[in-house]
C-alpha cells in the first residue's frame, strides 16, 4: 500500500496520528523500530544537521533530499516540513511534484513571509490570507496522487491574533485543503482554545504542552512531538562534555555499533553479499 493511502486511512481511522520529529532516516527508522505509525521530518532540524537557524536559509533542493533519504528508508508515511512552499503559488506547484515523487505522505505549507522563520521565534509576518489561498489551490492542483494529503500551516496567531488565525484557517481549510496545523502555541489554555474554536476542523498539533491520549481526547487529527532536537542536543552536549572532563564516556549511555547497523539493515547486506558471491562471511554480530 502507498505511503500517503496509509496516512489517509490513519487520519480517517478516529484515531490521532502520533508523528515523532525525526531529523534524518537513521532517526526514522529508529521511531518506526518502537512501534509509530508515522514519523516527521523537522525543517528546523533539517536546517540545524546543515548547521543554520530555522530562518528559511536551505533550499527546496536540500529540503526534498532530506525527505527522500527518510522515505526510502521507512515503510511507515512521513509528513513533511515544506516551510512557505519556497516562494509563489507556482514555486508551491514544483515544490508539491517534488516532494511527492520523493516519496513522502504529506507536506504543510506556511503562511510566513518567504524567507520563513521557525514559529517560535520573533520577528515572523504572514502574507494576505488570499495569497495562501491560492497557494493551497496550487499545491491541490499540483499533487498527481488524490491521497497525497496537503497541510495549510497558519502562523497569524503570534503576528495578528487569534481571531485572525480562526478567520484564515477556516480560509484554508474552505480552499480544500486536508487539514490545518496552527503553529506558534504556547500553552495548554491555547491548545483547548484551538480545539474549541475550530472543533469542525482537522487540525494538527506541534508541541509537547499535553499528553498525545488528552490531545486525541480534543479531537486532534495529527500531533508532531518528540523536540528530538533539543533531546539530542542535551544528550550529545552532556557525553562531549563527560569526554572532555574525564576522558571517556560511561558505555553505559550509549547502544553498540552493532545494535546500529543491525537496524540499518547489515544482516540483510551480509545475506546478499553471499546471495551474489561477493563474500561468504557468516556475522556473528547481527
Amino acid at each position: 500500500m502507498k505511503a500517503t493511502t496509509k496516512l489517509r486511512q490513519m487520519l480517517n481511522s478516529g484515531d490521532m496520528v502520533v508523528a515523532p520529529f525525526v531529523l534524518n532516516a537513521l532517526h526514522a527508522k529508529i521511531a518506526e523500530s518502537v512501534g509509530f505509525g508515522a514519523v516527521y521530518m523537522t525543517g528546523a532540524g533539517t536546517a540545524a544537521e546543515r548547521g543554520f537557524p530555522d530562518v528559511g536559509l536551505l533550499t527546496m533542493t536540500e529540503m526534498v533530499t532530506n525527505a527522500r533519504y527518510i522515505a526510502n528508508a521507512v515503510d511507515i508515511p512521513v509528513i513533511c516540513d515544506s516551510d512557505s512552499g519556497f516562494g509563489n503559488p507556482l514555486n508551491v506547484r514544483r515544490a508539491v511534484q517534488e516532494y511527492e515523487a520523493a516519496g513522502v505522505a504529506a507536506i504543510h505549507i506556511e503562511d510566513q513571509v518567504f524567507p520563513k522563520k521557525c514559529g517560535f521565534f520573533e520577528g515572523k509576518q504572514v502574507i494576505p490570507l488570499e495569497d495562501h489561498v491560492n497557494k493551497i489551490r496550487a499545491a491541490l492542483d499540483a499533487r498527481t496522487d488524490p491521497d497525497f494529503v496537503i497541510i495549510a500551516r497558519c502562523d497569524a496567531y503570534a503576528v495578528t491574533g487569534w481571531e485572525d488565525t480562526v478567520r484564515r484557517s477556516r480560509a484554508y481549510i474552505e480552499a480544500g485543503a486536508d487539514a490545518v496545523f496552527v503553529d506558534g502555541i504556547k500553552s495548554e489554555e491555547d491548545i483547548r482554545n484551538y480545539a474549541r474554536d475550530m472543533a469542525d476542523l482537522p487540525r494538527m498539533y506541534n508541541g509537547d504542552l499535553m499528553n498525545t491520549n488528552d490531545l486525541n481526547d480534543l479531537g486532534y487529527k495529527i500531533t508532531i512531538c518528540g523536540s528530538t532536537i533539543w533531546l539530542i542536543y542535551q544528550q550529545v552536549k552532556d557525553a562531549f562534555e563527560e569526554l572532555k572532563a574525564t576522558g571517556a564516556v560511561d558505555p553505559s549511555r550509549f547502544a553498540t555499533r552493532w545494535d546500529v547497523a543491525s537496524l540499518l539493515g547489515l544482516g540483510e547486506i551480509y545475506e546478499l553479499e553471499r546471495k551474489y558471491g561477493v563474500s561468504d562471511t557468516v556475522p556473528t554480530n547481527v
